[in-house]
């Protein structure tokens, strides 16, 4: 017994003794999904803390260590509000994470840590206000008001559903802690204001879709990266360090990292989703805008289609990350949706050049049919279910497509009944969650 109990407390030492060292290694150099982790969570909590307006405490809780990987749940966060400076890591110290709030473009990830180079641009991100709710008169569709009380057809981690009928607001819930005044994080359909960012140069001229990408793109043309068919390698796993998470929060000049990627097909010749092409598309979009490209997307997309809230965020060297991350009120991403179920006419004004929304929304053959060429989804598909289930099979018309974004945020767009229904939430995969019976059931209270 005594040689036990010595055994043990010899262990116990050097426990004591090895856990400071093996944390002060990590410290020092913190392996690569110790860094994603860190900055992820500066990053997410940052955006939500500034944009938003919500509880930095609730969003590390609920959205960031709830849902995610257990490493996230080791994370603690700083936030100083008067410089926008948020900070996270392992145990509160490890893995270097850092974030940023910067006027006009919402918060960046800072994975080099310069923030002296940034501090000249530093500043809160000013408060969007309560929506003014008169613009929006909310025309009741009792028949609707059932459908989006029906917790299965909203699914777990519902945060919003905005429903629009020929261009009136019909009908909106809200998740706890949200309401129409919060703006929430698209993630991927970002990617589809994108396409539409690059739809205004082409209106202006100063962009053509058949033209070479340049050096961003590799061989492809700008058509060619709206398909993702540029054929540039590119991983989008998540969950993992891959080519997407060390983009977005490994990497100061995200474009020019997406752009460093290899050539391994032939453009056009196969499709595959990829984050970095859309940011290369914004980059080649600020190019072509020039000094004032931020200006530009608000005057000339947001502005005119009401859409006060609407935020899309840069990384550190400034480029818009239009593949990921553009936050918005459900309203205002309803009124983007709107806009294309009226193929780019907002209210009389020409916003898209004639054509385009249909170039958008006509498929990729190379995709199987499930993508469109302007950064939309043409039929769904989902990681729990095989691949290209139509969505004739949930009664949709055959002109439906969608904007799609991680962990459940959707914008289907039904231009035949100019119908377009807004579900955002935080639903991961394994949720088993389908957006398709909501729209569904929302077609057949509005006939």
């Amino acid at each position: 017994m005594n040689k036990s109990r010595k055994a043990l407390a010899a262990l116990a030492l050097a426990g004591l003794v090895l856990l400071p060292a093996a944390l002060l290694a990590l410290w020092a150099e913190p392996p690569d999904l110790i860094r994603v982790a860190a900055n992820y969570t500066a990053k997410s909590v940052c955006s939500n803390a500034f944009i938003a307006k919500r509880d930095p405490s609730e969003v590390l809780a609920a959205d960031v260590q709830a849902p995610g990987h257990p490493i996230l749940k080791l994370m603690r966060v700083t936030v100083d509000r008067t410089t926008g400076v948020v900070r996270a890591g392992l145990f509160g110290f490890i893995g270097g994470g850092l974030a940023v709030a910067r006027s006009n473009v919402g918060c960046a990830a800072m994975p080099d840590g310069r923030l002296d180079a940034a501090r000249a641009d530093v500043a809160p991100v000013p408060a969007t206000g309560p929506e003014p709710l008169q613009r929006d008169l909310i025309v009741t569709v009792p028949a609707l008001q059932d459908v989006i009380a029906n917790d299965a057809l909203a699914g777990p981690g519902m945060r919003a559903i905005v429903v629009m009928n020929h261009g009136r607001l019909v009908a909106e819930r809200y998740g706890r802690g949200f309401g129409p005044a919060t703006p929430q994080l698209g993630w991927s359909m970002t990617k589809s204001v994108t396409a539409g960012l690059i739809g205004l140069l082409v209106k202006d001229g100063r962009l053509a879709l058949d033209q070479p990408a340049g050096p961003a793109g590799g061989r492809s043309t700008i058509a060619d990266l709206l398909s993702m068919t540029s054929g540039l390698e590119f991983n989008e796993g998540y969950g993992t360090v891959s080519d997407v998470t060390r983009m977005l929060y490994l990497e100061p000049d995200m474009a020019g990292f997406a752009a460093s990627k290899p050539s391994i097909h032939p453009p056009g010749e196969a499709w595959s989703y990829s984050s970095g092409t859309a940011v290369i598309l914004a980059r080649i979009f600020q190019d072509a805008a020039g000094p004032d490209a931020i200006s530009y997307v608000r005057q000339r997309l947001f502005a005119p289609l009401g859409m006060l809230s609407a935020v899309m965020e840069t990384d550190e060297k400034g480029t818009l990350v239009g593949s990921s991350y553009m936050y918005a009120t459900p309203r205002d991403w309803a009124r983007y949706g709107q806009m294309l179920a009226q193929d780019g006419l907002w209210q009389g004004q020409e916003i898209l050049p004639p054509g385009y929304v249909a170039m958008m929304s006509t498929p990729v053959a190379a995709s199987g049919g499930d993508y469109g060429h302007g950064m939309v989804w043409r039929r769904l598909t989902h990681d729990d279910a095989p691949p290209a289930v139509p969505d004739a099979a949930h009664d949709l018309p055959a002109d439906t497509f969608w904007m799609s974004g991680h962990d459940g945020q959707y914008v289907a767009i039904v231009p035949s009944r100019q119908l377009v229904v807004v579900r955002m939430g935080l639903t991961p995969e394994h949720d088993h969650y389908r957006p398709e019976p909501l729209v569904a059931a929302a077609l057949r209270a509005v006939r």
